[in-house]
């Protein structure tokens, strides 16, 4: 029997050591993918493309930004730059320094290569905790041979994979979209979450929502993972194995409390006040430094005042209705001007109406919810991009093996990749050929947001079976013991 453990334990290491080697591969193998492709003239004139860059996100307004603030004039001047004046200073100095011989905004794609790096680095440190938690919560509910039955797959590893070779996120980085940049502020947020690092937390949470307002939504999964810890089963679960049968009555079961209860069990079903209480502290401490470096960014420029309303009311009042991804666009370039406000508080409430009976459903599950919460925002915003499905994307495979059984897996993905041919046809028929219309556009994006729609519906749906299963399997351990 030693013998046998013994080499059951070489050979799960030996095949951990396998995965990591392959997984070095292909991370290595994406990245001199990328310093390929940035490398190509004009990268392949992806940064004019509508589904790449937005508003909000084009490199190019952000050099128009800079190039009138180094004029001596408001960087929101002109209608064009409505960033954040700190990824002005941050990104303004790459965006106009040319090497010779190399191609333009080369070291602005070297940047967004890095931020893709430690975007996918960050995915698999989360999906290695979020794994490793779920682990010891299975242990402890007695449950760790249906996780081995089921076969479990290095989910941290699969994302970054995932991430780094999502079509989405190449065309992204390459493309000249800032959206990396965002997409680090939020997994920063989540990855600090997870570990427990508050000030971390806190911080990427602030960045996140001031550069592109949607990220403030996040703040409940955050808490929720601070509070409960990393995603686990149901804390019904808990609380069922804590308990079992002790005697019988006529009128009712009795039940008492096992002695052998160990951490873990009373762990789940409380909530930490004090991380909580540490992470509004810090928000609070970041909020005011960014608001700080934000008025001495813009003093001279009509202040935070303007900025806000160049940045937060250009997001939340949806002026600019050039095509994207989304569906704003077209329903408000349709709508009549005096139903225009009804419309824009409809579709902005409509994502805070979903958080609170989500966030009540999946309370256990702060990791999936995030990722709920990105889809959701992803559907609804204002000027989406690529970049934001990249993200969800990447962090929906956090979670492969709790969604195995997901249905229309195959529609989805077939449904993804249509869209991603189509649209580029549908807006040269459109822009460039004269031989179609709006509506051609229109349709790729309707197909988008509900391709969105039913991810978000069957995954969030084949993780409460997952849940009702480890119910039903716990149930059936716990009749067991009391036969």
């Amino acid at each position: 029997m030693e013998g046998r453990e013994t080499m059951s334990s070489t050979t799960t290491k030996t095949k951990q050591k396998l995965s990591n080697s392959e997984f070095w591969t292909w991370f290595a193998a994406s990245v001199a993918f990328r310093l390929v492709l940035i490398h190509l003239p004009k990268n392949l004139h992806l940064s004019s493309r509508p589904e790449v860059a937005t508003p909000l996100t084009s490199i190019r307004r952000l050099a128009e930004g800079y190039w009138l603030k180094q004029s001596s004039m408001s960087p929101y001047a002109g209608s064009m730059y409505h960033g954040s004046p700190l990824l002005l200073l941050v990104l303004g100095p790459l965006s106009v320094k040319r090497i010779e011989g190399q191609p333009e905004h080369l070291l602005c794609s070297l940047l967004l290569v890095v931020a893709d790096i430690v975007n996918a680095m960050l995915i698999r440190s989360t999906g290695q905790s979020l794994q490793k938690s779920y682990v010891q919560h299975l242990e402890a509910l007695d449950l760790l041979k249906f996780s081995e039955e089921s076969g479990m797959l290095p989910s941290g590893d699969i994302a970054a994979l995932v991430y780094l070779w999502n079509p989405f996120t190449i065309i992204a980085c390459v493309g000249l979209s800032t959206s990396p940049i965002e997409n680090l502020a939020i997994l920063l947020a989540l990855y600090g979450a997870c570990k427990g690092l508050v000030p971390l937390a806190a911080f990427g949470w602030v960045l996140a929502t001031h550069m592109s307002l949607y990220p403030a939504i996040l703040i409940i999964p955050i808490i929720l993972f601070l509070g409960y810890g990393p995603d686990a089963p149901p804390r019904k679960l808990f609380l069922q194995r804590s308990y079992r049968k002790c005697g019988t009555s006529s009128s009712r079961d009795q039940y008492c409390k096992t002695e052998d209860v160990t951490d873990p069990l009373e762990l789940q079903i409380t909530f930490s006040w004090r991380r909580v209480m540490q992470f509004l502290l810090w928000t609070f401490i970041w909020g005011i430094y960014f608001l700080l470096l934000c008025d001495i960014s813009v003093k001279q420029y009509g202040g935070l005042s303007e900025m806000f309303k160049r940045t937060y009311g250009f997001i939340l009042t949806v002026k600019d209705l050039s095509p994207n991804i989304g569906v704003l666009w077209y329903f408000f370039a349709e709508v009549f001007d005096f139903f225009r406000d009804f419309f824009l508080i409809v579709f902005h409430v409509n994502i805070l109406f979903m958080i609170l009976p989500l966030a009540i459903r999946l309370k256990h599950r702060p990791g999936f919810l995030a990722f709920v919460y990105l889809a959701i925002s992803s559907m609804f915003k204002s000027y989406p991009s690529i970049g934001d499905s990249a993200l969800y994307l990447g962090v929906l495979a956090l979670f492969v093996n709790e969604l195995a059984a997901m249905n229309f897996s195959f529609f989805l993905f077939c449904g993804y990749v249509g869209v991603s041919l189509l649209s580029p046809v549908m807006h040269n028929l459109w822009i460039w050929r004269g031989t179609g219309n709006a509506n051609f556009y229109f349709a790729t994006a309707m197909a988008y947001a509900c391709l969105q729609i039913i991810l978000v519906v069957e995954s969030v749906s084949a993780m409460l079976n997952h849940d009702r299963k480890l119910r039903k399997i716990t149930s059936a351990q716990v009749a067991d013991g009391k036969s």
